[in-house]
C-alpha cells in the first residue's frame, strides 16, 4: 500500500485511503469465507442426503481424517515426516530446476545460433509425457529422494526456462546497443542489463514452478515411494478411502499457499525498484 501512495500526500488523504484498502481487504476476505461455507456446508448436505459418501466423502470425514493424521500419525509414519518428505523432494527439484531453466534460457536466449541447434531436443524432451519420465527415474534412482527431486526438476525447468529465454530475448537492443558504444564488456552487458530485464519474466515462472515441483514430488511417490504425501493418497485409493485422498490434497495445498506466499513476498523485494503498474490491485 505505501508503494502506492505518492510521497507528499497529505496525511488525511494517506489515511483515508489505508482505511478504504483495509475495508476491502476486509469485504473480500468476508465473501471468500462465505463461498467456502457454502460449498462445505451444500457438500456435506448432498452427501448427507442425495449421493454415496462412500465415493464423495464428507467434510466431516475429511475433518476427522486430517485430525487422525496430526494427532495419532499415519500408516507411514508422522504425518509431519511425510510433509517434510515431499517438501525436501519439492525444494530440491525446484532449486536445481529453476537455476538450470534461469542459467540456459538466458544463455540460449543470447544465442541465436545455441538456441536453434537446442530447439529441437528441447522440445523433444518437453513433449515427452512426465509420468513416463516419472517411471524411468523410478528405475534410474529407486524410490527414495533423487527420483522425486529428478521429476520435479523436469517439471520446473521448463517451466522457468521458456520465461527466461523470452525475457532474456525481449530485452531492448538500444540499452544494449548504447552499452557497447560505452565499453561495456559481454559479461557487463549480461549481468547488468540482460538479468535485470529478464527477472521480472524469471520471477513469474517461479509462481507455477514451485507449483510444479509439488506436483512432480507427489507424482514421483504415486508411482513408488517409501514415505510422502503422494504414498498416503496412493494408499488411501488402492484402500477406497476417499477421505484420505482429500485429507491429502488438503495438506498439499496448504503448503503450496505457504510457499506462493514467500514467493511474493521475495517477488516485491526483488523488484522494489520497479514503479507500480497501473493495475496490481489484483494478482493471480
Amino acid at each position: 500500500m505505501s508503494e502506492a501512495i505518492a510521497v507528499g500526500t497529505p496525511k488525511r488523504e494517506v489515511s483515508v485511503a489505508v482505511s478504504a484498502v483495509r475495508k476491502r481487504r476486509i469485504k473480500v476476505w468476508s465473501i471468500r469465507a462465505a463461498l467456502v461455507v457454502l460449498w462445505l456446508a451444500s457438500w456435506e448436505i448432498a452427501a448427507t442426503y442425495w449421493i454415496d459418501p462412500f465415493y464423495y466423502s464428507k467434510p466431516s470425514q475429511v475433518w476427522l481424517k486430517l485430525v487422525e493424521w496430526f494427532t495419532q500419525g499415519t500408516s507411514f509414519g508422522s504425518i509431519w515426516a511425510n510433509m517434510l518428505v515431499t517438501m525436501e523432494e519439492a525444494v530440491g527439484g525446484f532449486l536445481l530446476g529453476a537455476l538450470a531453466g534461469v542459467v540456459l534460457g538466458i544463455l540460449l536466449g543470447r544465442s541465436p545460433l545455441l538456441a536453434e541447434i537446442c530447439a529441437p531436443f528441447i522440445k523433444a524432451v518437453n513433449a515427452v509425457p512426465r509420468i513416463v519420465l516419472a517411471s524411468l527415474f523410478l528405475i534410474w534412482f529407486g524410490l527414495g529422494l533423487q527420483s522425486k527431486v529428478a521429476t520435479a526438476f523436469i517439471l520446473v525447468f521448463f517451466a522457468v526456462f521458456f520465461n527466461a529465454f523470452q525475457g532474456a530475448r525481449e530485452v531492448d537492443r538500444n540499452l544494449i546497443n548504447n552499452a557497447r558504444i560505452l565499453g561495456a564488456s559481454r559479461v557487463q552487458v549480461l549481468t547488468t542489463i540482460v538479468v535485470p530485464s529478464a527477472t521480472s519474466w524469471i520471477l513469474a515462472s517461479l509462481h507455477s514452478a514451485f507449483g510444479f515441483a509439488l506436483i512432480g514430488a507427489v507424482v514421483g511417490e504415486v508411482v513408488g515411494a517409501e514415505q510422502g504425501l503422494g504414498l498416503l493418497i496412493a494408499r488411501s485409493q488402492g484402500n477406497f478411502d476417499t477421505p484420505g485422498i482429500y485429507a491429502g490434497m488438503i495438506v498439499i495445498t496448504v503448503l503450496a499457499l505457504v510457499a506462493e506466499a514467500l514467493l511474493t513476498a521475495l517477488e516485491k523485494r526483488l523488484l522494489k525498484w520497479r514503479p507500480p503498474a497501473a493495475h496490481t490491485e489484483v494478482q493471480i
